[in-house]
């Protein structure tokens, strides 16, 4: 009986309907918590004595970069499940999973170039992590464009999934590249063993968004398996019934 839910996950309609009922409460909560984190880190935290404002980018720069991060984790672990449980909605978790990844990390480098202007005087320097996590874009985008090139989907998949997996050794060396290597990037921050180096009144709006960041990435996560379940199972009856009823 304790794995009847991971059987489960091979029902297309149960997936869809299970989505569904999450999406009624995440979304609304994920656009609240983002809404209100944004006017909490903008107007009612104090600027920095070193950056002043300019710092305030933190609240969106952060919590993309972090879970850009997670993000590339949820794709290797379903193309693990896929890969050796042969679940297709695992295959489908981890097609949907690349471009939403890849937009995170497009936004994480823009707005820490953005950042990088009138922090270090320069748009663009090619150090450790951000040369890094152009990587990631890259194993991002190589997921999407490969299942893409082959005709065959099945083998599209299992190569999907195995690079998905290989791309993994790159996500440690973007968390250690600060420390490994000389970096204009500060070491972080935010510390679970040891105590924050930000100050608390910074702090919490910061923690706020990260979570808020990972609801919104849980959302289009589902948005996106809802609408790929749908388009495969296009000839199905649940599927069909399930077109009429929007219609």
């Amino acid at each position: 009986m304790a794995w009847t839910w991971f059987h489960r996950l091979g029902s297309s309609p149960w997936v869809y309907r299970f989505s569904g009922t999450l999406l009624r409460f995440l979304l609304p909560l994920a656009i609240a918590m983002i809404v209100l984190g944004c006017i909490w880190g903008i107007a009612f935290t104090p600027p920095d004595f070193r950056q002043g404002n300019s710092y305030r980018i933190i609240y969106i720069h952060v919590p993309v970069s972090v879970v850009s991060l997670a993000g590339y984790y949820v794709m290797a672990v379903a193309g693990a499940v896929s890969l050796i449980w042969r679940l297709k909605v695992a295959d489908m978790a981890m097609r949907v999973a690349a471009p939403i990844g890849a937009v995170l990390t497009f936004l994480a480098l823009l707005t820490g170039a953005v950042w990088g202007k009138p922090t270090w005087g320069t748009f663009w320097v090619w150090d450790a992590r951000i040369t890094s996590m152009v990587v990631l874009l890259f194993l991002y985008l190589g997921v999407f464009a490969l299942y893409e090139a082959f005709d065959n989907k099945t083998l599209a998949s299992k190569a999907c999934a195995i690079l998905s997996l290989v791309g993994t050794v790159n996500i440690p060396i973007i968390y250690k590249s600060v420390d490994w290597w000389y970096s204009l990037h500060q070491p972080a921050s935010i510390k679970f063993t040891g105590e924050s180096t930000i100050d608390p009144s910074m702090l919490y709006p910061l923690l706020w968004m990260i979570v808020a960041v990972y609801l919104l990435y849980a959302c289009l996560l589902l948005l996106g398996l809802r609408v790929t379940l749908l388009e495969s199972e296009a000839k199905t009856a649940w599927a069909r019934k399930v077109v009429m009823e929007v219609k």
